[in-house]
């Protein structure tokens, strides 16, 4: 999983609460296991109409939102399923931070173990950084986690709290499959051993 630190870049804002998951990466994309590829199928029903052109009023296709790597977005995203395409698809477009009043609680989680940052702020500081992405090439945020701080493009900060341990493996770039790896030399024990022991097993 790719470490993040600090992201400067575009902050997009998609003014709607409840967003589900299926809004996120519409169901017929769930064919694959895949996380690579599904950045084209993200809010498409939003971002295409019914023969697959883009919408052009879709804030994603506008410069320079279609590079954005933050999105600002209302309360309870990623609700509905549990799947875990809706961060691939996130992550694939290129989005690393998501700030947001809440969060569905399945999502929130998915997000921290696929390397992506999802923040909760007030609704008053949302609306402050959705005045900033609103500035097309000045909407640009920057994001430290070590500091845990958004910087707008006028230079005000706002802090942001995250748990100790999801930001730690932010930072080190550890997902599921690299905590246990950090155990390896104790797992590798444990199974000679067992081994010993158990020459049968």
């Amino acid at each position: 999983m790719e470490k993040f630190t600090t992201l400067t870049g575009i902050a997009a804002h998609l003014p709607m609460i409840n967003v589900d998951t299926d809004m996120i990466i519409p169901k017929q994309y769930l064919k694959t296991i895949k996380r690579t590829g599904l950045g084209s199928g993200l809010f498409a029903e939003l971002r295409y109409d019914e023969t697959g052109d883009p919408l052009p009023d879709f804030v994603l296709h506008k410069p320079p939102y279609d590079k954005a790597v933050i999105l600002i977005t209302g309360e309870n995203f990623g609700c509905g399923s549990s799947r875990e395409h809706a961060p691939w698809a996130l992550l694939d477009f290129g989005f690393r931070c998501l700030i947001a009043p809440s969060f569905a609680d399945i999502f929130y989680n998915n997000c921290f173990k696929n390397g992506i940052l999802p923040i909760t702020l007030p609704q008053a500081e949302i609306d402050k950084l959705i005045d900033d992405a609103s500035r097309g090439h000045n909407a640009v945020l920057r994001v430290d986690l070590e500091a845990q701080e958004i910087t707008g493009p006028d230079g005000g900060v706002i802090h942001f709290d995250v748990d100790p341990f999801r930001k730690r493996c932010l930072m080190e770039g550890l997902d599921d499959i690299g905590l246990t790896m950090e155990k390896a030399d104790a797992i590798e024990t444990f199974e000679r051993a067992a081994k010993a022991q158990r020459p049968w097993a």
